[in-house]
């Protein structure tokens, strides 16, 4: 098919975690430049490998190819090992760079859960049929263990263990067009401003997403202007990471005793106006940092995360340490198709369009 008609190919296999997408690239992308994922992420960004990630991103993200809530990747090289690591210290099995339809984002849970699952369904990595099996994977955030779990050969549940995740703001007012609202600040790979979707009389319903995505916009806008606000989102140890890329609305549902288990739903807006359908994964671990400072979630207690469209991730606590604590996020995804994807030099719309 690669002809002098369609000179461009790409192809992909297809999963979604949880009903939220995740498109990974399998070829047609070459890996930009740099010695880390995080640095590979900044060469897509700025486009210092000639375009190609930024323009492979717009084709197979935005109409007609995709959605203006479309996500993937672009696999890529690990990160090598450090320096002082002890004997026997392994790399990670892959790295991976994110992106939606406004750029290339620094965490992503579901499409980590997607990507083990991908990975060890096309035998990258090597899982018993009956058992399971670790390994790491580095996103530009750092490294991410995952766990992942088969049964009679079939990939049943990844359980990712995440960077440490931390509150960077307990309580920020940020005004809006329903009036002031406070909202929690926390870093679970990327950084997430969390609000009681009732707070602003709302509720995390599907008909009330056009609300959620305006409102979740102002939110962003604020924390890209006010001084107090751009501090909580900016990360002082790796400044590539800064910058709000979500705003999460939940609400509670339920609280149970035996096993205890603490159950909330939510809806995340991301980037500029995204919904993801998901319980969004890393927003699960930055959900977790506030629980844990609130004391609504101790440690060996479950917390119960369902998304918009019904969908369950769960999600513990682990260990402190002094960059953060510890979460492990549980979901699985489920692979919807395999993808070889053309560029017709004629076709007007060859770079992609968003009506949102």
């Amino acid at each position: 098919m690669n002809d002098r008609r369609y000179p461009v190919v790409y192809r992909t296999i297809d999963y979604h975690t949880a009903g939220e997408p995740f498109r990974i690239v399998v070829d047609g992308v070459p890996p930009p430049p740099g010695a880390t994922v995080a640095d590979r992420r900044q060469s897509a960004v700025r486009g210092q490998d000639g375009g190609h990630a930024d323009t492979a991103r717009r084709l197979l993200c935005l109409e007609p190819r995709g959605h203006a809530d479309m996500y993937g990747c672009f696999v890529v090289p690990p990160d090598p090992l450090p320096a002082g690591l002890p004997p026997g210290a392994r790399r990670a099995e892959l790295g991976v760079l994110f992106w939606h339809k406004d750029g290339f984002s620094t965490a992503c849970g579901h499409g980590t859960i997607a990507l083990a699952t991908w990975a060890v369904d096309d035998g990258l990595v090597d899982v018993p049929a009956d058992g399971t099996g670790s390994f790491a994977i580095d996103v530009p955030s750092g490294r991410v263990e995952v766990e992942v779990e088969r049964e009679a050969g079939a990939v049943v549940h990844v359980t990712f263990t995440n960077v440490p995740a931390r509150v960077t703001a307990d309580a920020v007012t940020v005004p809006t067009s329903r009036g002031p609202v406070q909202v929690a600040v926390s870093y679970g790979g990327a950084f997430y401003a969390s609000l009681r979707a009732a707070d602003l009389g709302l509720a995390v319903r599907r008909e009330h997403l056009p609300a959620m995505i305006e409102l979740s916009r102002e939110v962003r806008a604020w924390f890209a202007q006010d001084p107090g606000a751009v501090a909580a989102v900016t990360d002082l140890r790796d400044p590539r990471l800064s910058g709000l890329y979500g705003t999460i609305w939940f609400d509670d549902v339920a609280r149970g005793a035996d096993p205890p288990v603490l159950h909330q739903r939510n809806v995340t807006v991301f980037a500029d106006g995204e919904v993801d359908r998901s319980p969004c994964g890393s927003g699960t671990s930055a959900r977790l940092a506030v629980l844990a400072r609130t004391g609504e979630l101790a440690p060996g207690a479950t917390l119960w995360h369902d998304g918009v469209v019904g969908t369950r991730f769960l999600a513990w606590l682990g260990e402190e340490r002094p960059e953060g604590v510890v979460t492990r996020v549980r979901g699985s995804a489920y692979r919807t198709g395999q993808h070889t994807f053309v560029v017709d030099p004629a076709d007007p719309l060859r770079q992609g369009f968003t009506l949102r």
